[in-house]
Formats: structure tokens, sequence, C-alpha cells
């Protein structure tokens, strides 16, 4: 780690020339809004209520800093740093004394020395979209009474900036002058924030990570910005960055992150090994930087990014009657894990507008998911699967890819799961029993489930001695069939311990069906219309039901 230093220092010196805060392209917007400023005054407000000789420490700040310059990239802080100023310009504009106005405004702004060099300049500089904003509305004099007048934001941020103004502003307008001018002494004399500065922005972004107990970390993502803005030309900067930011708001600020974990395993074609910031640097970014940072933007992020957004939506768009693209991706959204989203997204981004392909091979695509699921394919053996894919994408193969297709023993043994007693398999049983009744359904695709679903026996697991399930099955024939397919269904309600060993046709009135007497799954209406539940019914159920996924699923099956 390059030199670190941590040091306790008063507001009167955090807001002096020692430092020049600048917010980078990179870092997420301003987020606090009327509630954390609202805190943020009734934490001063305590602080000032204490003993005149207890200091108050308003948290950390993490910066990249050279130690013989006052230029400071805010890695950790924005949003105190913001707000405070925030509230220095408001106490400015409420001041009743100049002299009281000219020194708050020092705080805010640089006044500059011709005998120093130094120039004049506002202490914290905002993100390049909105850094005019927070200079003219609030750092300016006067500006507040323009913002509050009807200045229109122009974006989230701005808002946030707005509406902190406002509630600030009500709120110290509520306190007299002599209040006022006690609380910004509190803040100047009495106030501390511990500056931790190094010189290395990987370093800052650690000890970020470890020290950060308040707002949103800092992501590699957050990292990459960083990198490749600040590869490009100055005069790109500003355009690239709003790129970035529009296609981070697009995603939000999880799904961007995740964009890129599944864009280093478009590359990589291997599970991770190492952190993802280790591992996107080195084999994505060192590909187009310095020299073709543009070039990642327009032909990796953005591409992929739209692909993403189309996944994570299930609304893919770029060709007319899209219907059959998206209802396949609303069924590899069951499966258990996002492995099967990276060669999704090299497929809708490779193949964008075709949509014939995109429909084969997703639908090839699905039956692997479901197969890994069925097998019970762990971490490792579904990276291995997937990032054969990858290669045999890459290399052309295309739907003829041998990763995409099930072997004939890989077949067999899917069937051969499907048949058993499914029930075991927490997770496979109501992945399999919801595709099931999606197959049983019109229209076919179960885009609205209830919030609660569960899987039940018909044939109930600890019949009473008196029952007829005792009668119509032998102990060996309970055995064999309660935990298969035939024997299970769907329902949209919490199990009922007594009512799961009713008589059948009780069960079937009682248990299965809802308030209005129907059922909301297909899979359970066929047994509600069925007469008599036997090991005959049975045999034939089971049959029909892993036929009718083999169909789906292309798997070789004879009854």
């Amino acid at each position: 780690m390059k030199k670190l230093e941590a040091h306790e220092v008063p507001l009167s010196k955090v807001f002096s020339s020692d430092y020049e805060f600048v917010i980078p392209d990179y870092q997420r917007p301003y987020t606090w809004g009327p509630e954390q400023a609202t805190q943020l005054l009734e934490d001063l407000y305590e602080a000032m209520a204490r003993d005149p000789g207890d200091p108050y420490f308003l948290g950390s700040v993490v910066l990249v800093k050279e130690t013989d310059s006052p230029l400071s990239q805010v890695i950790d802080g924005q949003q105190r740093l913001t707000t405070l100023t925030i509230l220095l310009s408001v106490l400015r504009e409420l001041s009743t004394r100049p002299e009281d106005a000219a020194n708050l405004d020092k705080l805010i702004w640089e006044p500059g020395d011709t005998i120093q060099e130094l120039a004049s300049r506002p202490r914290v500089r905002l993100r390049p979209r909105d850094e005019d904003f927070f200079r003219k509305y609030v750092q300016d004099r006067g500006g507040l009474e323009v913002l509050e007048a009807g200045a229109a934001p122009e974006n989230d941020a701005q808002e946030r900036i707005a509406a902190n103004v406002t509630v600030l502003r009500k709120k110290l307008a509520e306190r007299s002058a002599a209040e006022r001018l006690a609380l910004a002494k509190t803040i100047v004399q009495r106030t501390f924030l511990v500056v931790v500065s190094t010189l290395d922005l990987t370093s800052a972004y650690r000890i970020f990570s470890v020290m950060n107990s308040r707002g949103v970390e800092l992501s590699p993502a957050d990292i990459f910005k960083s990198k490749v803005i600040g590869a490009l030309p100055d005069d790109l900067k500003e355009k690239y960055a709003g790129k970035w930011e529009d296609l981070e708001a697009d995603l939000g600020r999880e799904g961007f992150s995740d964009l890129f974990s599944h864009i280093r395993m478009v590359y990589m074609k291997v599970r991770a090994r190492e952190q993802l910031l280790l591992e996107f640097e080195s084999h994505v970014l060192s590909s187009f930087l310095p020299a073709h940072a543009a070039d990642f933007v327009d032909e990796v992020l953005e591409p992929y990014g739209r692909a993403y957004r189309d996944i994570v939506t299930c609304d893919y768009q770029p060709v007319t009657d899209a219907t059959e693209i998206n209802q396949w991706l609303r069924r590899l959204h069951r499966l258990d894990n996002f492995d099967w989203q990276a060669p999704a997204l090299w497929a809708l981004t490779h193949h964008a507008f075709d949509r014939d392909w995109l429909i084969a091979f997703l639908g090839k695509l699905d039956r692997l998911g479901a197969w890994m699921l069925v097998r019970r394919y762990n971490t490792h053996g579904r990276g291995q699967r997937i990032g054969q894919l990858l290669r045999e994408l890459d290399s052309g193969q295309g739907l003829d890819s041998p990763a995409l297709e099930l072997t004939a023993d890989e077949q067999v043994e899917m069937i051969d799961r499907l048949s058993g007693e499914i029930y075991a398999q927490t997770t496979v049983r109501k992945y399999v029993l919801i595709r099931l009744n999606e197959l049983l359904s019109d229209p076919p695709v179960f885009e609205h489930p209830p919030k609660i679903i569960t899987v039940e026996h018909v044939l109930p697991q600890n019949p009473k001695l008196d029952s007829e399930w005792r009668r119509l099955f032998t102990p060996e024939e309970r055995t064999h069939w309660i935990h298969r397919l035939a024997n299970l269904v769907l329902l949209s309600r919490t199990k009922n311990s007594e009512a799961q060993n009713y008589d059948f046709v009780i069960k079937k009135s009682r248990y299965f069906t809802s308030r209005s007497g129907v059922s909301n799954f297909a899979l359970t209406t066929q047994v509600l219309a069925t007469a008599g539940w036997t090991p005959e019914v049975l045999e034939q159920r089971q049959h029909a039901l892993v036929g009718l996924l083999a169909q789906a699923w292309s798997l070789s099956y004879e009854a």
C-alpha cells in the first residue's frame, strides 16, 4: 500500500486552502435526501448542546491526495461534504451580520490570493453533471433564493440538492440569529472529520471498503469507471461519463455491478478465481486501456448492458414478435442460479437481430440449465460447462456447440431423475412442477405466480390407520409413489397438517381448491378432474408428466 495518512481535522481546516475537494466522474451521484440532511443538522444541534470543550466527530473522508497539493479526489465522504456545504450556504444566506456571512463564504469558496497564486474556486466541486448547478444555486451568493424561486433540476441528484436546501432553510429559519451563529461556531470550531488520504486509488478503495459503515460502498464498477473515463481525452470525458451513468441508472447499482461479473465470464470463460477488481482489469480492460477506452464503452459496455437489461426485464425488443424470446428468458429466470446469463448475454449481443437463432439457442440453454439443476451440478461443475460453451461459441460453433447439447447418457440420467423421488430435492421439485404447470396451462408462460406456492402430496405421507388410502395402496405402493411427480400438486396456500391426511374426495374439495372453488394451477386442476386416486391412475399420470417434460426438453423417452 502506498503512503497512508490519517488526521483529525477541524472543519475550519477541512474547508480551507489545504483541500480542494473534487468528486471524480466515476463516483455515484449525490444521494442524501431530506431525512439524512435533517439527521446531520440534529446531530450538530446535539453537539452544540454539549460541553463547549467536547469535540464532535462527524465521521471520515477517504481521499486520493498528494502530500504537497490541495487537490483531493473524494473516494468516500461526498455526501457529508456536499451536505455540509449546503448547510453552510443556508447559514450564510440567513446571516444578519455581513461579517458572519463573509466568514461563512470563505468556508464555501476559496477567495483566492494573488501573492500565494491561489485561484478563486469553490471548496467542493461535484461531478461534471452537477458541478455548475451546485455552484450556481448553492455556492454562489444569492443562489439559494434563485433555486427556491423555481430553478429546474435536471436529474435526481440535483433534485435532492434542491430538496435539502428547502428543508435545511426551513429548519434553520425557525431558529434565532443567535442560535444559528452558535451552530456555525460549533461547526467551525468543534466539529472534526477524520481525513484519510493515500496516493493510490486502489489503496483508497481498500481503505474505504474496510472503514465504510454508512452509505453505499464504492463498487468495482466505480473503479473501472475511473480508469476508463480517466484514459479518455478531456473533450470526451463528460460524454462517456454520461453514457456510463445512463446505463448504471438503467440497470440499477446492483444490476450494473452484476453486469461486469457476467462480462468477465464471457471474456475469461472460467469461474472467478480472484476478485472481480483484479480479473476484470487484467482480462478485459487491459485490451482497451489506455488507447481504446471509448471502444470499451461503445463496443462492450453499451451493447452488453442493453442485452443485460433485456435479460433482467425479460423485455427483449430489437426484433418484431419477440414474445417467444421473452418466454424463454422467463423460463431461464426460474433456475436457482445465474450462470446461464453469461451465454445469454453473448447470444443477445452477437445475434441481436436474429430472432430464429435466439429462439433456438435460448431453448437449448434452458434445457442445459434444467439438466444442471435436476442433476444438482455444483458451482464448479456449472462453471466448467458454461465456460466450455462460451469457448465453443467464440470459435463459431453456435447452435452446434457440443456443450449446449445433452449426451445420450445425460438424457437417460435426466429421465431417471425426473421419474424418481423428486420431492426429496427441494429446489428441483418446485422448479419441475412449475414447468409442468406451464406446459399444461393456457397461456403457456407462467408470468404472475401467486405469492405463496407450496408442493403437496395427493397420497399423504402418513395416512391415518383407518383412512381409505391404506385400503387403496399397499405399503410398498405407498413407498413407491409417495414422492414421485404423479403424486405431487401445487397449492397457493400454506400447508395444513390436518388437511394433508384427508381422504381423496374431501381433500380435493377442501384443500386443493381456492375459495372460488377452483385451483390456480393447471397441474392441480387435473387432479380435481380425476374421480379416484389409485396406483393405476398414478402410473398413467407419471408416464404422461415425464413424457411432457421429455418433449419440452427434447429428451429421448419411452414410456
